[in-house]
C-alpha cells in the first residue's frame, strides 16, 4: 500500500493513469461502434436479401405476364391470317362473280320496269347505276345489311325511283 501511495505522488504515474483511462474510454466507444455497425450491417443485408427476393418475384410475374401476352398475340396473328385466307378463298368461290352480276342485273331490271319509255339507253344507265351501287354496297354497312336481309340492300334505289328523284339519269 505504501508503494501505491508513493507511486501516486509522481506526476508520471498520474499522466499514465489518465492516458490509460482515456484509452479505455476510446476502446469502449470503438467496441460499441463496431458492434452497432455489425448489427446495422446484418440488418441491411437482411433487407437487401428481402428486397432481392421481392425483385425476383416481381420479375418472374412480369416475365410470365409478358409470355402470356406474347402467346396471345401469336394466337391472334394466326387467327388473323387464317381469317384473311378464308376470306380470300370465299371471294374466289365459283359462282361469286355470277351472283354479283345477277344482283346487278336484277337491280337494273327493277329500275327499268319503272322507267320503261326508252329501254336501251335507260337500260345502260340503270346497269351502270346498279353496278356502282353494288360496288358501294360491297364495302361498309350496306354489305352487312344485304347479307342479313338480301332484299333490303336494293330498297334505297327503289325508294329513290319511286319518289321520282330522277337521279339515275344525267
Amino acid at each position: 500500500m505504501e508503494l501505491l501511495t508513493e507511486a501516486l505522488k509522481h506526476p508520471f504515474i498520474w499522466g499514465l493513469l489518465l492516458g490509460l483511462l482515456i484509452t479505455a474510454f476510446i476502446w469502449k466507444a470503438g467496441f460499441t461502434a463496431r458492434r452497432n455497425v455489425a448489427r446495422d450491417l446484418k440488418r441491411v443485408e437482411g433487407e437487401l436479401k428481402n428486397l432481392q427476393g421481392h425483385l425476383n418475384t416481381q420479375l418472374k410475374i412480369t416475365a410470365s405476364g409478358n409470355d402470356s401476352l406474347q402467346a396471345e398475340l401469336d394466337s391472334l396473328r394466326k387467327q388473323n391470317e387464317t381469317l384473311r385466307v378464308n376470306n380470300a378463298a370465299l371471294q374466289q368461290k365459283p359462282g361469286r362473280a355470277e351472283q354479283r352480276l345477277l344482283q346487278i342485273q336484277e337491280i337494273a331490271i327493277r329500275t327499268m320496269r319503272q322507267q320503261a319509255p326508252g329501254f336501251a339507253p335507260a337500260w345502260e344507265n340503270a346497269l351502270r347505276d346498279a353496278e356502282a351501287e353494288v360496288n358501294a354496297a360491297e364495302s361498309g354497312l350496306t354489305k352487312l345489311v344485304r347479307r342479313v336481309i338480301p332484299g333490303l340492300g336494293s330498297s334505297a334505289q327503289a325508294a329513290r325511283i319511286t319518289a321520282g328523284d330522277g337521279s339515275d339519269q344525267p
